[in-house]
């Protein structure tokens, strides 16, 4: 069965993949097929950025000295008998009064550790589109990602080709009607992020990369170089 031909059992597929949970003869079914499917190759790829992303959010954090001395020392003043009478209203209130404090200091640092997963949960990414972008030889040269939270377009090459101190690759949507429309041009590196709004991709079928003079084509000329990489762009959901 071939998997694209429900998007649901795809998704479904590539996530298992990307966990690591589809194992034997699936696994080797699931590759075979991806190999074939750009669209399929896209999917596991994206969920391997998801899973990433997941563990990017739960930093590892150590507590601060004092935490522990202050966890000391209202543990040590819980287990202190208690003092003869009239010191003992003393002792019961500064006994509440630390366990007061250890109880607030609690609160704030739970308050801090929550605050810290809702910033870094606002900044995780909202990819609402992905494209896998081929050669001539469909051997994937470059992974698309639209991110909708931040307006913004991540592209990471896949490949080993270098266009040259002379030369800069330039990003282009290839709409149903009309020219090719610039998304930006590439500055040298693994990863590339670029400005975009979801207007500028939303219902574009397919992206595609040129080899252009460098600082890319003139503006309005559409693309002057060899088109390089292209394919699909695909929404998440």
């Amino acid at each position: 069965m071939d998997p694209m031909r429900s998007p649901e059992r795809a998704d479904r597929l590539a996530a298992a993949y990307a966990l690591g949970s589809l194992r034997g003869g699936a696994r080797r079914r699931f590759e075979a097929a991806a190999r074939q499917s750009p669209a399929l190759r896209a999917h596991a790829i994206l969920w391997q950025e998801r899973l990433a992303a997941m563990t990017e959010l739960q930093p590892e954090e150590q507590p601060s000295p004092n935490v522990w001395r202050r966890i000391a020392i209202a543990l040590r003043s819980e287990t202190q008998p208690a003092p003869p009478t009239p010191a003992r209203r003393v002792g019961f209130w500064r006994g509440a009064a630390l366990s007061g404090a250890f109880a607030a200091l609690v609160a704030f640092m739970l308050a801090g550790y929550l605050g810290s997963q809702l910033t870094q949960l606002s900044a995780a990414p909202e990819i609402r589109y992905v494209s896998m972008l081929e050669d001539d030889r469909s051997a994937p040269a470059m992974l698309v990602t639209f991110d909708a939270r931040h307006g913004t377009l991540t592209l990471k090459r896949l490949g080993t080709f270098q266009e040259g101190p002379d030369r800069s690759l330039q990003l282009w949507a290839l709409p149903p009607s009309g020219g090719p429309q610039s998304l930006g041009v590439l500055a040298a590196g693994g990863s590339v992020t670029l400005p975009a709004g979801e207007g500028q991709v939303r219902q574009v079928p397919a992206l595609a990369i040129s080899l252009e003079p460098r600082g890319g084509a003139p503006a309005g000329s559409g693309p002057t170089g060899p088109v390089l990489f292209k394919g699909a762009l695909l929404p998440t959901t």
